[in-house]
């Protein structure tokens, strides 16, 4: 008889020792390797994470991935799932073997063969890093500066590696686009430590180089400063304290430079501090959130850029090439390497959204001599909500939407509110202290620009996961960018926005990943999530989408967005400030929300409806189970029932999506069960109560002669009818155990041992989900 050969033996017998012929020894090998955390959903879960058979390294860089077959499977069988998480991954070679024959595929010419051998580690990576491969060889030698169990992320691994080999190539001028909340200060510190550590300049000596980090606001280039603290002897911040301290002189004796670029610019009464230093002073320039600053011929930060022209840029940004950002891309040229939003939520390393659409009974103001003017005079016959707050502001309808932020939050959740204007996020902040219920004074504050260092404690305890106030902030532009607050339940938008720029930039102050964090929600008052259905979102090409859920076509949402208040905060000062018009509504009308929409977002980023939710779900299912027979056999098995769930998470529909689901077509008594079935197989809609008398008509205790055990599963189904199925989970049933039998012991005397214990459990559930 023919052994069966597993694909573990096929790894150990055939393909290990072909590895090990090749060169290849342990170091450079690793096996089932995982690359994502998988996508997080409801109750502390992860989605199905992704994994390699084999993963090739040569001087700490990643060469190719083997995919392992089974010896009588064909050699090929798994060569399109490599070749997907080789372009994932950004290697070049993927090889798929049974053992037997070995197939080459280079994934950049897309071409394949077999062949007879695997290469060896030098020839591999001399095949793929053939130009200026000395630097190269270099700068991969030096493996990263990490502390404990850190290990960095596979998309931070490509983007360090991508700038280095653009650096040896002599290109001048690199950009990276990353997704807010992916690690862009830990991808620069690693950059600096490597190039740090080969002494790489521009000059080819032996010296370390010389960095300027540049930014557009202190609380970034703080951060920064934070993260490059193994090197905190070799920097220096340059602002205007410390160059008074030195009587006037630009530092120089120090190897990494941070600075804002509005302090080192040339303003009024200043002069531009960094035309102090030679233009070739600096070797590497690193621009974070390289869009704000504009790249333009006017924009802030060009001219300096452009005396520093001789050395290397490095622009980091989190948004891809829009409309309002085609500049940036046209200096620094296309990224050589992009990771989305997108991608970080479903690799698990961001957290997922959803939305909460809140209308109110006032989306425009049509005055009448019944309501008071309390400042202004009408200069319109219709304000509409591009006007709301930052041309009028109407008393109660700022009431009523600091009372509905409160009714839409958890008491302690933390939560941004951005808000038209400084003055704007003052009012908000007032109202909602007006109607909190915790009595702490700094529950809810205000961190805008005019706070200064106030501000920048509220925020720093705010960002602090250790502690619980402030709760709320509000503010305006401030902190649209950069700023690193991982435990932010809710973003509230209170202002239109114009700009899809800062649009993903709002949404990323979510994003980041915290332990018990498994989404985040995005509560809209204003309609500013219409541009998650833009053509621009997220990578789409704008002749893609021809109208959105209201009807607009592209270009009227473009004339609309070039409509709305994009004045950043620190502008907000400059030029006459015009007198709002305050209104008072005094003729009895009585607002309120009328309506809140929640939407839950698709893997592709996209919010659904219910109409779209539910239909989306209906084709997804057929891949999952065949007929009603093979659901009911799937569902009735607490453990294929939890790899089910799974499954559906996976694909973006998690618990809570289903209860939602469940309320939409039928009602919280029935059982999900029945509600997949309704809408996969038109059956007929149960509740649990149903399910729970057909058991209990059907004498399936009778067989049970032990009255406590007849008694303990009667228990399991009454808690099964009122809290629903998750009291039927395997690792719930040790809790009922203690709450109706006591020990682990009193149910071995009742049940004989703990394996009848666990058959009844799972036979009660077949019969709970028998035909009815």
């Amino acid at each position: 008889m023919t052994r069966y050969i597993s694909e573990a033996d096929t790894r150990a017998n055939y393909i290990d020792p072909k590895l090990i012929e090749s060169d290849w020894t342990s170091d450079n090998i690793e096996r089932e390797y995982y690359f994502t955390d998988g996508r997080k959903l409801l109750g502390n879960k992860r989605g199905k994470r992704l994994f390699l058979d084999y993963l090739l390294k040569f001087n700490n860089i990643n060469l190719a991935i083997i995919e392992a077959k089974k010896a009588d499977d064909h050699p090929t069988k798994g060569l399109q799932q490599a070749i997907d998480y080789a372009e994932k991954l950004k290697i070049e070679f993927v090889y798929s073997s049974n053992g037997k024959q070995i197939y080459e595929f280079n994934r950049v010419i897309g071409k394949g063969d077999y062949i007879e051998k695997f290469p060896t580690p030098q020839e591999l990576y001399n095949k793929i890093f053939g130009k200026n491969i000395e630097l190269k060889r270099q700068l991969h030698s030096i493996p990263f500066y990490l502390t404990g169990a850190m290990r960095p992320r596979y998309y931070q691994e490509i983007a360090v590696n991508k700038v280095l080999e653009n650096i040896a190539e002599e290109k001048k001028r690199i950009l990276l686009t990353l997704a807010t909340g992916t690690g862009k200060t830990f991808i620069s510190f690693q950059i600096v430590h490597k190039l740090f550590q080969a002494k790489w300049n521009l000059d080819g000596e032996s010296r370390r180089p010389r960095i300027l980090f540049l930014a557009d606001r202190n609380v970034l280039a703080d951060q920064a400063i934070n993260a490059f603290n193994p090197y905190e002897n070799d920097l220096v911040k340059i602002n205007g304290e410390e160059i008074k301290s030195r009587n006037g002189v630009v530092p120089t004796n120090a190897f990494i430079f941070f600075a804002i670029y509005q302090a080192i610019a040339e303003r009024e009464n200043i002069g531009a501090y960094y035309k102090a230093y030679p233009s070739d002073f600096f070797d590497l320039i690193i621009i974070d959130e390289c869009h704000r600053g504009s790249a333009n011929e006017e924009g802030s930060w060009r001219a300096i850029l452009d005396h520093f022209n001789q050395s290397v840029h490095l622009g980091l940004t989190a948004t891809p090439k829009r409309e309002d950002n085609v500049d940036t891309y046209k200096y620094f040229g296309k990224p050589i390497y992009e990771y989305s939003l997108n991608d970080g939520i479903t690799d698990g390393f961001l957290t997922p959204y959803k939305v909460k659409r809140v209308k109110t009974n006032i989306d425009e103001y049509i005055h009448t001599n019944d309501n008071k003017v309390i400042q202004g005079e009408i200069k319109k016959d219709r304000y509409d909500i591009n006007d709301f707050d930052k041309n009028i502001t109407i008393i109660q309808r700022t009431d009523l939407i600091a009372r509905a932020i409160l009714n839409n939050i958890g008491r302690m959740e933390k939560t941004i509110v951005f808000c038209v204007n400084q003055d704007h996020a003052l009012e908000l902040r007032d109202m909602i202290n007006k109607y909190k219920t915790v009595t702490d004074s700094n529950y809810c504050v205000r961190v805008t620009s005019d706070e200064g260092k106030i501000g920048r404690t509220f925020l720093e305890a705010f960002q602090d996961n250790d502690k619980d106030i402030p709760v709320i902030l509000t503010s305006s532009k401030m902190l649209t960018t950069g700023v690193d607050a991982r435990n932010v339940r809710n973003i509230v938008l209170t202002s239109p926005i114009g700009s899809m720029v800062e649009f993903k930039q709002i949404i990323g102050r979510g994003t980041r990943v915290y332990d018990g964090k498994d989404f985040f929600t995005i509560i809209d008052f204003v309609g500013a999530t219409d541009l998650f259905y833009d053509a621009d979102w997220d990578g789409i090409p704008e002749d893609e989408i021809e109208t959105d859920e209201t009807g607009k076509t592209g270009s009227e949402k473009k004339l609309q967005k070039t409509q709305t208040n994009t004045v950043d905060e620190s502008s907000e000062e400059y030029g006459e400030k015009k007198e709002k018009l305050i209104i008072e509504l005094s003729n009895g009308r009585t607002l309120k929300v009328i309506d809140i929409d929640t939407r839950y977002i698709d893997e592709n980023g996209k919010p659904l409806s219910a109409r779209e939710f539910l239909e989306k779900l209906v084709g997804e299912l057929p891949a999952i189970y065949q007929d009603e027979n093979h659901l009911r056999k799937i569902w009735a098995n607490p453990d294929t029932r939890k790899e089910l769930l799974e499954q559906l998470g996976t694909l973006g529909f998690d618990r809570e999506q289903l209860d939602a689901l469940r309320n939409m077509i039928a009602s919280p008594e029935c059982d999900i069960f029945d509600v997949l079935s309704h809408i996969s197989f038109s059956s007929d809609l149960k509740t649990r109560k149903e399910r729970a008398i057909a058991v209990r008509e059907n004498n399936f205790f009778a067989v049970y002669q032990n009255f406590k055990a007849k008694e303990f599963l009667e228990y399991v189904l009454n808690h099964y009818e009122k809290f629903g199925i998750e009291e039927l989970e395997r690792d719930k049933l040790g809790d009922l155990v203690k709450l109706k039998l006591g020990t682990t012991k009193d149910a071995k005397i009742v049940f004989g041992d703990m394996k009848n214990l666990l058959v009844a459990y799972y036979q009660l559930q077949q019969n709970i989900y028998k035909a009815v």
